[in-house]
């Protein structure tokens, strides 16, 4: 038997997706220097990065995705690689064979294959105003107060060069131990780097005494649901909301080390194949109740979010058309 650290072909989906530029500016600026509408890497002067992609002149070579620089340039194999991009850890598994149509997988010698190294913690600069991240929020539909109230918690900030939206979460002295990254201009979703998952983002109950957890797999669905309750269109909820940040349940584990008395967990993953992995997942835990609880309409939270905004504003046009015809 060898032991086999690998990533199933979704993590290496979303790893390709992640363009290479949004990778250096977020883990590599101080290594960048501007030149012209590119960058340019102090340690690798013969090599350019900006919109479409890196090239490195040198040696001919160069593509768009952030996951072929760090094999190409950092040297990372592919597993290392993808687990950088994501935040995430290899799967380990004992097997003779190497090869499956489900997963690409990395062979090591017999000895067991440690995780890559995490890296320190580093969160991207402040900008010097949230104006861009509440205005990217709020046209998903989430309401201005509920952003604000992240933002004055210290939860939500905008970032510096590209200007995202970081959603931190803390440990139990309130130091931000992990950060999670969405994009205001692109598809970009991901972790800072260095990011321990075990500290999820975390929305505060109205009910201090409350036994019960929401989890999610982003913030913003974590936000979605609170929106919806906020304008009615679900029931209210007083319990706490947590975010995976994906679909590892770590963060889920160290809140209830540190929250013992919730037993009771509200399952609000995606309406798809893995939400419904991570569901069972939770359900296995033992000491709890688990209820699954599934968006009113589409996959997650913040596509119910806007289709239900979008039916009441049908609605509301169609009666206000209404009164004015009855004159």
């Amino acid at each position: 038997m060898v032991q086999v650290a690998y990533v199933s072909s979704d993590q290496l989906e979303r790893a390709r997706r992640i363009p290479v530029l949004d990778y250096v500016i977020r883990h590599e600026s101080e290594n960048l220097k501007r030149v012209g509408n590119e960058y340019r890497l102090r340690d690798h002067e013969s090599l350019a990065v900006g919109e479409k992609g890196w090239y490195w002149h040198s040696k001919g070579k160069g593509s768009k995705a952030a996951l072929d620089f760090l094999i190409d340039v950092r040297g990372y194999n592919l597993v290392d690689a993808v687990c950088l991009l994501l935040g995430e850890w290899p799967h380990n598994r004992e097997n003779t064979y190497t090869k499956t149509n489900t997963a690409t997988r990395i062979t090591a010698s017999k000895k067991a294959i440690p995780p890559p190294e995490r890296l320190s913690f580093a969160i991207p600069r402040h900008n010097r105003n949230n104006d861009r991240v509440i205005a990217y929020l709020q046209s998903r539909g989430i309401d201005r107060v509920l952003i604000l109230d992240c933002i004055k918690r210290g939860d939500l900030y905008e970032s510096a060069y590209r200007h995202d939206c970081v959603f931190k979460g803390k440990d139990e002295k309130g130091k931000a131990r992990y950060a999670a990254i969405r994009s205001t201009s692109s598809g970009f979703k991901g972790d800072a780097e260095g990011s321990d998952k075990r500290f999820s983002f975390l929305l505060p109950p109205t009910d201090p005494d409350t036994k019960t957890v929401a989890v999610y797999e982003s913030p913003i669905d974590a936000l979605s649901s609170q929106t919806m309750c906020l304008y009615d269109y679900i029931p209210p909820f007083s319990g706490w909301r947590l975010s995976f940040g994906g679909t590892s349940i770590l963060g889920l584990e160290y809140f209830l080390e540190c929250h013992p008395k919730v037993n009771h967990f509200l399952i609000c993953t995606d309406n798809d194949v893995a939400g419904d992995k991570t569901a069972a997942r939770i359900a296995e835990l033992s000491g709890v109740i688990t209820e699954r609880v599934l968006p009113p309409v589409g996959i997650d939270w913040n596509d119910a979010l806007l289709a239900l905004q979008k039916a009441e504003r049908t609605q509301n046009r169609a009666q206000s058309i209404a009164r004015h015809e009855r004159g």
